[in-house]
């Protein structure tokens, strides 16, 4: 049975090496550009905990202490986040043939993991204060949501812009949401408690922020533990893929195909697809990567073989 093997490495097409190193070089630029990005986010959350933790003590409110908590919380997620980008982008060791990719998935499962404590925490805290009510200071507290309105809008915008392709921004990006949501409603507890003298808004505010906390969680724990398990990653359909690559030129099937996540930004992909004749192996492989490149796989292991090899294996026809 003459199998014939063809790996990623496109060393004699200068054209695929030239495309590959610019998606390469606007890769770097991309962390380079995140990793600022990244600093400036911890920096300003980091400065906000300490404001809102020290107002909190001084104003006797649990939602603004919870609020720190969760804010403190959240700075270690983006530096988390921080340090699963420098990983995705590790180079591979002789231990590690992937580098240290993988542990950006982990990263991501550990941030969602973090949240649902936060969640937790606050939810007992809530219900303690419905137990016993303190006294609040209502325009203590809208000050310094108000603060935090402007400081994790800004910092939900900046990571906005780059949330699409990886989920530890986007486990940023949904944490810094739901903060500016967590703001928001505290302004309207202290609003609420100034006009009325309605302290019970307070921990009502907090089962609400962890509920809403609680929802924008759940997603990303589900998908960290659907990748940490090489589950095929959100946004791929191995079927279709299929479909795709079958409906190429001198492609007569496609079979033995898996998909899983190297880290959180990239995707592999290795099966064995059927042609021909061995003549235009090179052609065809070509296209089948180009194909691959284009939906966002750029990691590719293709197993070429012909019509004929392909037919005295029984396991593959089977399939």
């Amino acid at each position: 049975m003459s199998h014939e093997h063809h790996h990623h490495d496109h060393g004699h097409c200068p054209d695929h090496e030239h495309a590959h190193h610019g998606h390469h070089h606007h890769h770097v630029h991309s962390i380079e550009h995140l990793s600022t990005i990244y600093i400036v986010a911890v920096a300003l959350n980091l400065a906000f905990v300490v404001v809102e933790a020290v107002a909190g003590l001084v104003g006797h409110s649990l939602g603004l202490l919870s609020d720190a908590g969760h804010n403190l919380s959240d700075v270690f997620s983006l530096l988390l986040a921080m340090v699963a980008l420098k990983l995705a982008s590790s180079r591979a060791t002789r231990r590690f043939t992937y580098g240290h990719r993988k542990a950006s998935v982990l990263i991501s499962l550990l941030n969602a993991i973090i949240l649902l404590v936060a969640v937790g925490a606050i939810m007992v805290e809530s219900v303690r204060k419905f137990m016993h009510p303190a006294d609040v200071n209502g325009t203590l507290i809208i000050w310094t949501a108000a603060v935090g309105i402007l400081i994790n809008g800004f910092t939900a915008w900046l990571l906005g812009r780059q949330h699409q392709h990886d989920i530890n921004t986007r486990g940023a990006f949904l944490h810094m949401l739901a903060d500016t949501l967590v703001s928001i409603g505290v302004v309207v507890s202290g609003v609420v408690i100034n006009l009325t003298g309605w302290t019970v808004v307070d921990p009502i505010i907090g089962l609400v922020v962890a509920i809403v906390i609680l929802v924008s969680t759940w997603s990303l724990l589900s998908e960290s533990l659907r990748m940490s398990t090489d589950a095929v990653p959100e946004g791929y359909d191995v079927e279709e893929i299929k479909q795709k690559v079958e409906s190429l030129d001198e492609v007569l099937n496609v079979h033995h195909m898996h998909i899983w996540p190297i880290s959180t930004t990239e995707t592999a992909l290795t099966a064995h697809v059927v042609i021909p004749s061995s003549d235009r192996l090179e052609a065809v492989t070509d296209r089948v990567k180009d194909l691959l490149d284009e939906l966002g796989i750029h990691h590719s292991t293709l197993e070429l073989e012909t019509q004929s090899s392909h037919c005295h294996d029984r396991h593959c026809c089977a399939e």
